[in-house]
């Protein structure tokens, strides 16, 4: 009964590997949300095959009780019966006819085929192969920048050890544990990424979910304990454990005796023991990352989700009600928190109301597409950045305008087109995030400068949703994160007014741990600015 599924599996995702077939409901929450829909249609698809299936399963009883009564009743009496021509006329139609027609029967195999029809009805909307991978590493990245444990996600929660016992980072609203086989999709995607750090880890939980459940198959699952078994024993000897992924291998054996591969296996790992001699400690290291230099710190500012509380006792920094000299705001000022001098970044507490913010949301859903970075002079989508954007003109909805205005009276500065970009919304994925980067180009080539009126000068972001945990804005050399705090803004300055890029705003989007989180950005350029924003020869301004 095994096979077949698997290989109905396998051709579902063989379709995903089609070209043009591209996953990316994994960058946008709103996509996963969407999907609930799909796997609705598709349940009802399911019961209706149920609902087929059982009607075809009793005309079967039917038929198998008849014929268990008779041999009951009729064919144990006198051997007359047999006889009666009408009882030999109806045995031979049974087993020449109705046997035929119950064992060959279309009935279920319409059944089936309508149930594919119908789930292929819904094919194109969806998860791709690459949303299966993509949420995986969105679950290995949380992981990582929270110091998650992994046998703590597998029951739902979210832990991480601090001084030898295990400490609630968050509490969700909702829990769900994770099953043998979704620790072992996790764990071969790290295995297939040649991860052994992580494919170790959920491999040894995809183990022990496997045996908990006494090896019973379950046909929706793509792994077996003997799988899960295999990958393990192959990683710990990838990372340096030869004793271990022996005992894994000869335990493997016990379930799979004539395995040639893994007898050879047993066979390498015994030689190389003898070789090296007593096994040394446990070797399981996360590799260092080659491309993300700040990554202890980056890591460090998105775990305090936003509490720095020595930053914070800066008695430079201060909180006010901020009119900009403006008439508009007289009023109605505006509450400023001003977080950091050097960069200089603020906050306006409900910039936007929770009508607005809908209806940017609304507005952008339809336009959103995968979120790309500069390469060179092009840009390309890049697994540092994983969300969904949007950009919305000021013809898109009034609302747009509005914001302009009150974006232009805050900062005094220029924000129309194309002196400042158009407005950007932003929905984050499963684990969504933007490792550390600059706003302001670095490089003459960027595609920052396409509009022709020097780099960004600033930006203006708008936090258009709360979230539960995680999602803070980390400014990595200044040393301080941000929390999402819904219907603010926050603003800070890119360059220093001589022009030259302010190295202090490194920042990062920190993985979104539990939550939806959908900002939208203003980037505003230098053009434009020349009497809102006074240029300055000095090289410390």
């Amino acid at each position: 009964m095994k096979h077949p599924a698997r290989v109905y599996f396998l051709l579902v995702v063989g379709a995903a590997l089609l070209p043009g077939a591209s996953g990316e409901m994994y960058t946008s929450l709103l996509n996963v949300k969407q999907a609930i829909s799909v796997e609705r249609k598709l349940i009802d698809y399911l019961r209706t095959y149920i609902d087929r299936e059982l009607e075809w399963l009793e005309d079967i009883r039917r038929f198998y009780a008849k014929v268990s009564e008779l041999h009951t009743e009729l064919y144990k009496g006198p051997a007359a019966t047999m006889g009666n021509p009408l009882v030999a006329f109806t045995l031979i139609k049974r087993l020449q006819s109705e046997w035929l027609n119950v064992v060959y029967s279309n009935e279920a195999q319409e059944n089936a085929q309508a149930l594919r029809s119908s789930y292929e009805e819904e094919e194109a909307d969806l998860p791709k192969l690459e949303d299966l991978q993509g949420a995986a590493r969105g679950l290995m990245r949380l992981q990582d920048v929270y110091a998650l444990q992994v046998s703590s996600l597998v029951r739902g929660r979210f832990q991480r050890v601090t001084n030898g016992e295990p400490v609630d980072v968050c509490m969700p609203a909702v829990s769900i544990p994770l099953s043998g086989d979704d620790c072992f999709l996790v764990g071969k995607v790290a295995y297939d990424l040649e991860d052994y750090y992580h494919s170790v880890q959920w491999m040894e939980e995809s183990v022990r979910l496997f045996k908990g459940a006494r090896g019973e198959w379950s046909p929706e699952n793509e792994g077996t304990l003997e799988d899960a078994l295999d990958h393990l024993a192959f990683s710990h000897f990838k990372t340096g454990n030869v004793s271990y992924a022996l005992s894994l291998s000869q335990e493997l054996l016990h379930h799979d005796p004539m395995n040639g591969r893994v007898l050879q296996n047993v066979e390498k790992y015994e030689k190389l023991l003898v070789a090296a001699g007593p096994p040394r400690g446990d070797r399981l290291r996360r590799p260092t990352s080659s491309y993300l230099k700040t990554r202890d710190t980056y890591e460090r500012l998105c775990q305090t989700q936003g509490s720095q509380p020595m930053h914070f006792e800066n008695p430079k920094l201060y909180c006010d009600y901020f009119t900009n000299d403006n008439p508009a705001l007289r009023l109605l000022p505006v509450r400023r928190e001003v977080l950091s001098l050097q960069p200089y970044v603020v906050l306006f507490h409900d910039f936007i109301t929770d009508t607005e913010a809908e209806d940017i949301k609304r507005t952008a859903q339809p336009g959103l597409r995968r979120s790309v970075v500069a390469d060179g002079e092009k840009q390309a989508t890049a697994d540092y950045r994983i969300s969904k954007s949007a950009w919305l003109k000021d013809s898109a909805h009034s609302i747009v305008e509005k914001l302009d205005r009150r974006i232009s009276m805050l900062t005094g500065l220029n924000v129309m087109h194309p002196f400042a970009e158009y407005l950007q919304v932003v929905n984050y994925g499963i684990g969504g995030h933007y490792e550390p980067h600059f706003d302001h180009a670095t490089s003459s080539s960027s595609p920052v400068y396409k509009l022709k009126t020097g780099n960004r000068v600033a930006t203006f972001m708008i936090y258009l949703s709360s979230v539960e945990a995680g999602g803070s804005t980390a400014f990595i050399y200044a040393n301080f994160s941000v929390p999402v705090v819904e219907k603010a803004a926050i603003f800070w300055w890119n360059l220093h007014r001589n022009g030259q890029g302010d190295m202090d705003t490194l920042h990062a989007g920190c993985p979104v741990l539990i939550g939806d989180k959908w900002v939208a950005n203003k980037w505003i350029h230098e053009h434009g600015q020349e009497f809102q924003h006074r240029c300055s020869l000095n090289p410390e301004e």
